[in-house]
């Protein structure tokens, strides 16, 4: 080979080399796309597309479906009824952070009396209560209440921050007037919990719901106790048996 060959050939190497550089590699670079789990694509580990893997949000198929345990209302007043609903998730480290829900309030022939929508979030590992209060029935009386999810449940890697409360020293008094129960919420982490709501459902002594209320708190701090109090305006027409009482904590993210 002459030597002006060999100098063609070592122009057209550069040339080559000076394309691959300045615009394959970009195009390579666009065209390539680092995967992510907003991407689309069942990839990095996934099990469904953005699902699982390293992503937060998880895979349903993999987790426990989340079941409603059941669903009452309570009449307050002549006319005006609390209704809840008790969702329970077995699975840990896993929640929703929100998903809408309707409650249907229906009397003895199975009409529809009355209806309220919400939102909620579902915490990880427990149950959930869905509370909703004061709900107009324009004084018919109801018989039936049917409770279900209004969109489909997103499931991500969440911690409960529900789980950092306790309740003790649950005292009820005046049933046969007007009701009231007392109980002491203690922080037992090292970080104050703020925005919390607790929901309580009194059982009879056959372990039927009887009633229902909420209170809050705008903050609990790391080590505090503070008293919580529901209160009811009729007295309760049964004795007393199971007090069941949930703190409700927004859960976070699990890092």
């Amino acid at each position: 080979m002459s030597w002006a060959s060999r100098r063609r050939g070592i122009y057209l190497l550069g040339i080559i080399s000076f394309l691959i550089i300045v615009i394959g590699i970009p195009i390579a670079k666009y065209i390539y796309q680092t995967p992510t789990c907003t991407d689309g694509k069942q990839n990095q580990g996934e099990t469904a597309p953005d699902k699982g893997g390293p992503c937060p949000i998880l895979d349903e198929r993999a987790l426990s479906p989340a079941s409603i345990l059941w669903s009452r209302s309570f009449s307050v007043r002549d006319g005006s009824y609390s209704s809840v609903a008790y969702v329970v998730n077995e699975n840990a480290n896993a929640g929703v952070r929100q998903v809408s829900y309707r409650f249907g309030l229906y009397d003895e022939s199975n009409v529809p009396v009355a209806e309220r929508v919400g939102k909620m979030f579902v915490m990880p590992l427990s149950i959930t209560p869905a509370y909703e209060m004061k709900i107009d029935t324009g004084n018919r009386k109801v018989s039936h209440t049917y409770f279900e999810f209004t969109e489909p449940l997103i499931w991500e890697r969440l911690k409960s921050g529900a789980a950092v409360i306790s309740i003790s020293n649950k005292e009820i008094t005046d049933i046969g007037s007007s009701p009231r129960l007392e109980a002491i919420a203690e922080n037992v982490s090292i970080a104050p919990v703020l925005d919390l709501s607790f929901v309580t459902v009194i059982f009879d002594s056959t372990g039927n719901a009887r009633a229902t209320s909420m209170t809050s708190l705008a903050r609990l701090d790391a080590g505090e106790k503070q008293k919580i109090v529901f209160t009811w305006p009729n007295p309760f027409t049964s004795s007393v048996g199971r007090i069941d009482i949930f703190p409700l904590v927004r859960p976070s993210s699990l890092k």
